[in-house]
């Protein structure tokens, strides 16, 4: 258990932040599945505009440091991977 005061906030600060952090990815997930759900069910047309929303909450997540960069740029490509098979095919 922490005994100095800025130990016991840094705890309290760390809480924090990891519900915010475990929000924004929570987000980019449900993104990521709209998006899928998109390109499953939905029209090219649906499917591109939840592409933009998606790829610009990863953005996001990235720049918050919640995720590397590296890895954002992974998934958006991933996504239009995606994407662009059901709009070309």
């Amino acid at each position: 258990m922490a005994h100095s005061n800025s130990a016991k906030k840094r705890i309290r600060q760390n809480i924090t932040a990891r519900a915010r952090n475990r929000w924004r990815i929570r987000a980019m997930r449900e993104a990521m599945k709209d998006f899928a759900d998109k390109l499953a069910h939905g029209t090219n047309e649906e499917a591109t505009a939840s592409f933009r929303s998606a790829a610009a909450i990863i953005d996001r997540t990235a720049q918050k440091g919640v995720i590397h960069r590296n890895q954002a740029a992974r998934r958006k490509s991933r996504l239009n991977k995606h994407l662009k098979a059901k709009v070309t095919g």
